[in-house]
């Protein structure tokens, strides 16, 4: 149950189709969008894609890894890849309210989605690891700020979307399956309550030798819930076409063990 100061509020949900929520990344087709569907190779259909969508500190990140682990996959966070074009914005002097002037570093900013040699996935910005420089609070802030323009947008959706074309991908973000990958069947929205959110916020920081007011987290995630859900530009939202779970009080591997069955049957009910 979630802590006594008030409950998990379900996420916004969407009806509208999927081509009316891509609308602001015209530009830039939708994988699987002829087929509808993003199967996996071993279906003869395009690689396995499974978008996994939520707020900040919901365990997108710890949840991803455990599922792409299982599922021989590596994991593309999307996240990291705004943050990397926020640290850009912050180390060139640039104002992230500054739309002009972010658009057009997002144009002409280097950065790249590289594979390791075990197979995971490495965002670099100019040829260099973001690692921890793109954790910070005040990176965070500005990646809020930022990816609220449809510039930034179009952007990280093209490179996404090319990324996870090569091989699959299990996929974090906040609109994975709703703009970057709309067709994929293995779709999840994970939420928690933002008091857990800002505690393992908290704990992430401390093991990276950062002081942090947990009050103060607990305000920043607010502030960037609030952000999120009402941007023009693909908005936090999930339809239903998502499984929705709650983490608040869940183990990352009870939550993966809920997708695989999910996925599981999801494959199930495509087999002729």
């Amino acid at each position: 149950a979630p802590p006594a100061d008030g409950p998990v509020a379900a996420p916004p949900r969407s009806r509208a189709p999927a081509a009316a929520v891509r609308a602001d990344v015209p530009d830039v087709p939708a994988a699987g969008a002829e087929e509808g569907d993003v199967a996996g190779p071993e279906a003869g259909g395009p690689p396995l894609v499974v978008a996994i969508d939520g707020p900040s500190g919901s365990g997108k990140s710890t949840v991803a890894r455990l599922l792409a682990a299982r599922l021989g996959l590596p994991v593309l966070d999307t996240g990291a890849m705004y943050r990397a074009l926020a640290l850009a914005v912050l180390e060139a002097g640039v104002d992230p309210d500054d739309r002009g002037a972010v658009a057009a570093l997002a144009e002409r900013a280097r950065i790249d989605v590289e594979r390791r040699p075990d197979g995971s996935l490495e965002v670099r910005l100019d040829g260099r690891p973001v690692g921890g420089r793109i954790r910070t609070p005040r990176v965070s802030d500005a990646t809020s700020r930022i990816s609220v323009y449809p510039e930034v947008r179009r952007r990280m959706v093209a490179l996404q979307r090319r990324v996870a074309a090569r091989a699959g991908a299990v996929v974090e973000g906040r609109d994975i399956g709703t703009v970057v990958f709309p067709h994929t069947p293995h779709k999840f929205f994970l939420r928690a309550h933002p008091r857990v959110r800002a505690a393992r916020r908290h704990r992430q920081l401390a093991a990276a030798g950062e002081a942090v007011d947990p009050q103060l987290l607990e305000d920043e995630i607010a502030r960037r819930d609030r952000r999120d859900a009402t941007r023009a530009a693909s908005p936090l939202t999930c339809d239903d076409s998502y499984l929705v779970i709650d983490t608040s009080d869940l183990p990352p591997e009870s939550v993966v063990e809920r997708m695989l069955e999910h996925i599981g049957s999801a494959a199930a009910s495509r087999t002729p």
